[in-house]
């Protein structure tokens, strides 16, 4: 399963409370064998793929700009797209779900994406979505990172696993 952390980046400077939400989210990411996807930059970016990286999970970033240069150190694999802001419908569409924690217009395009394509998602201290004055109940809120990664990997369709369990070879992704 390929779980997506959006937020803000290190320019929008991200509160301390969201960056230990977001490592602890990557942490907990990596723990139950998924993936992290993110937008690979700085910010909530960069502390969930620290947590993802020291639990011994794999992350992903999906780069804005045309080379690997502005990517935090702790992206394993990186996809170089030049696309800047549109990498967020591939960052969306990627993910079997996503957490947003915090963030700016990025992010809530990021979360508008995710939703109009059936992706379940979590919201961290980020944006309310409401119709007509009434909020969206779409996403599901929360600011414990351990129900916010439970939640998404259930709401995906994943079988929660306290432990990583390596692949088989051929073996197909949960």
């Amino acid at each position: 399963m390929i779980i997506a952390v959006i937020g803000g980046n290190i320019s929008l400077a991200p509160s301390a409370t969201a960056l230990s939400q977001a490592a602890a989210v990557g942490a907990e990411i990596a723990r139950r064998g998924h993936i992290l996807i993110c937008g690979g930059l700085g910010g909530v970016m960069e502390a969930a793929c620290r947590g993802a990286s020291e639990a011994g999970g794999t992350t992903i970033g999906v780069l804005p700009g045309p080379d690997r240069g502005a990517m935090n150190p702790y992206v394993q694999i990186p996809i170089v797209t030049g696309m800047g802001d549109a990498r967020n419908v591939i960052i969306a569409l990627t993910a079997d779900a996503v957490i947003a924690i915090g963030g700016a217009y990025g992010t809530l395009s990021e979360i508008a994406h995710a939703l109009n394509n059936g992706k379940p998602v979590v919201g961290m201290g980020t944006w309310e979505v409401s119709r007509d004055g009434v909020e969206d109940s779409a996403i599901f809120r929360t600011e414990d990172p351990v129900e916010a990664v439970e939640w998404a990997s259930e709401a995906a369709g994943a079988t929660p696993h306290p432990n990583p369990r390596p692949r088989r070879e051929g073996a197909q992704r949960s």
